[in-house]
């Protein structure tokens, strides 16, 4: 796979992943609950994803999402102490990386707790996710996850849409110059992957999702529709950005 671009799909459940994997996508994060940002998988989807993975001899294909709740990204020491366990289950389960974040009260990074975040990955390659897109200083927040180790962060350059933050994004990419990747994730959308690819970054990051109608789910169960990932989206995408 040589192109321009990297091509990460979120997905959700394992047919999805089979069809970021069919498609050839570079990666997925997998996660559960989209509609609220994602959240961490569980465990048997993690398995499930690693042995798809294996099956199609792709390395480096699964990164998961440890993410404990939804409602921000300031956690408390249980939650921290949560995520740093679900670091360490994703590694044991045979994943690639992990895609974490953590601010503290004025919104800044954490460092402190990324760096056990870091640590508990124990080598996986770590991506800081869409935290970043509310720090105050995020060329400065660049330089600390840099030290800290991290391989990536996923940003949309501070806008909701990926499309809106060329400019950030643009300075993103020129502050890592090489020291670590930055990844165009928000709202992405095939049509917007070539000017995103123009900013200088190393990767794009959507969720292909389309909407399945499923049986009445009644007064407990929540929505009736679900998430599918869009096999077609998936392969327009990695066509955009080879």
């Amino acid at each position: 796979m040589n192109r321009r671009l990297a091509v990460e799909i979120a997905v959700q459940d394992r047919a999805g992943v089979r069809v970021a994997l069919d498609a050839d996508a570079d990666r997925i994060e997998l996660c559960s609950a989209l509609g609220m940002g994602g959240l961490t998988p569980s465990a048997g989807l993690i398995a499930a994803a690693v042995a798809e993975a294996a099956e199609h001899g792709h390395d480096g294909f699964v990164h998961v999402l440890v993410r404990p709740r939804g409602g921000g990204f300031v956690y408390t020491p249980d939650e921290v102490e949560l995520t740093m366990a679900d670091i360490r289950h994703a590694r044991e389960a045979g994943a690639s990386g992990v895609v974490v974040g953590a601010l503290d009260e004025i919104g800044a990074v954490d460092v402190a707790t990324v760096g056990r975040f870091v640590e508990a990955a124990g080598g996986l390659d770590v991506t800081f996710h869409r935290a970043i897109d509310i720090v105050p200083d995020p060329i400065g927040a660049l330089e600390q996850l840099v030290g800290l180790g991290v391989r990536r962060i996923l940003t949309s350059g501070g806008e909701a849409r990926s499309i809106d933050g060329v400019g950030m994004l643009a300075a993103l990419s020129a502050e890592a110059s090489g020291r670590i990747q930055v990844m165009a994730g928000g709202g992405v959308t095939v049509p917007d992957i070539l000017a995103l690819a123009a900013t200088g970054v190393d990767a794009v990051h959507l969720s292909a999702r389309t909407v399945a109608l499923g049986a009445p789910s009644g007064p407990g169960g929540g929505d009736s529709s679900y998430d599918l990932t869009d096999a077609s989206v998936v392969r327009a995408a990695i066509a955009a950005a080879a």
